[in-house]
């Protein structure tokens, strides 16, 4: 039985497949350039393009399960280039590759930012309105007009399963993501200020997990929300503080100055060639960010994410035996959940 993960080399990718493995799963991972996260791995790595239809039937040739993941994180502001070659383009080919390759289920991991989090009321559910209006923003765009071509496909047959994770954290994040690289200022204390706002935060192995049953038991045609717990940003670094010990930054900017700051620092990021660790896009989320209903995943996929506090001291754990933090001291939690969601 082989399964097939595009995106498997990404921070879901990796913690994906190790998932997989660990059922027994014979994994076939597609990855574009890099596959530093899959080194290691009983898997058969192969190196292809969602954008290159031949690569996909190449890749997907014999395959019963497809867990289309592949996308392109960008806060460009025109949805075009690579963003929609990539998310909404190679979405629709995946699924078309799919179905004629004859893939029993195609489980396709979006994101609440498929969501307009705009006309969200501070509350998204699986019914709640796509992000299609042109003030939302590129990214958020992209991924429901890609939600939109796979749907599209399985109007034709393809048994398609749709899962929307939060925003993920934990191990096995070799990039590091945006919110590892956060994670990793607060663990050495690089922070004086936080942004204002907040968002909900779910570990990464639930969502491998909560893929997982989505395959096994989701039902063709539905969505899928899995999100953890919904922490402010100061929350968070105090999360992150009672694990490393590090004094956590209390002071907010106000929502004047982060406005006003947040473009130049992008801007510098991008001269330097690095991505910055928020933006103008990332502040918006964070404003509007959703309290997210997953009363759906928890009764149809049994999905139940741990503990913000085991999140965030796995984590770190992981990033001290990784050398990218210098050893903190791993202080036990009480046990309880910040900010349950």
């Amino acid at each position: 039985m082989t399964t097939v993960v595009t995106g498997a080399s990404g921070h879901i990718g990796g913690n994906l497949v190790r998932a997989l493995i660990a059922e027994g799963r014979q994994v076939r991972c597609l990855v574009r350039t890099q596959a530093r996260a899959l080194a290691g791995l009983d898997v058969e790595v192969v190196r292809g393009d969602v954008r290159d239809p031949q690569s996909l039937a190449a890749i997907f040739k014999g395959a019963q399960f497809v867990y289309h993941l592949a996308a392109k994180i960008s806060t460009q502001s025109v949805l075009g280039g690579a963003l929609a070659a990539t998310n909404v383009l190679g979405a629709g080919l995946a699924a078309e590759t799919a179905l004629r390759c004859g893939v029993q289920r195609f489980i396709h991991v979006s994101s609440t930012h498929a969501f307009d989090l705009n006309f969200s009321g501070g509350r998204v559910t699986e019914a709640s309105l796509r992000a299609y209006a042109k003030n939302c923003p590129a990214y958020d765009r992209s991924k429901a007009a890609g939600e939109r071509e796979v749907r599209r496909v399985a109007q034709q047959g393809l048994n398609v399963v749709v899962v929307h994770p939060t925003a993920v954290l934990g191990p096995h994040d070799y990039k590091p993501s945006r919110m590892g690289t956060v994670l990793l200022g607060l663990g050495a204390g690089r922070y004086s200020s936080v942004l204002p706002g907040g968002f909900d935060w779910v570990d990464v192995r639930d969502v491998a997990q909560g893929l997982i049953a989505a395959e096994k038991q989701g039902r063709a045609n539905e969505s899928y929300l899995l999100s953890g717990h919904w922490l402010s940003v100061v929350e968070l670094a105090q999360a992150a503080a009672a694990v490393t010990g590090v004094t956590p930054p209390t002071r907010i900017l106000p929502m004047w100055l982060a406005e006003f700051v947040t473009p130049i620092v992008q801007s510098w990021y991008t001269v330097t060639g690095r991505e910055a660790p928020f933006t103008t896009d990332v502040l918006a989320a964070l404003q509007r960010g959703p309290h997210v209903e997953t009363g759906k995943a928890q009764g149809e996929l049994n999905f139940h994410p741990r503990p913000i506090e085991e999140t965030l001291r796995d984590t770190y754990q992981w990033y001290v035996d990784q050398g990218l933090l210098v050893a903190p001291s791993l202080q036990k939690s009480s046990g309880s959940s910040l900010g349950a969601s």
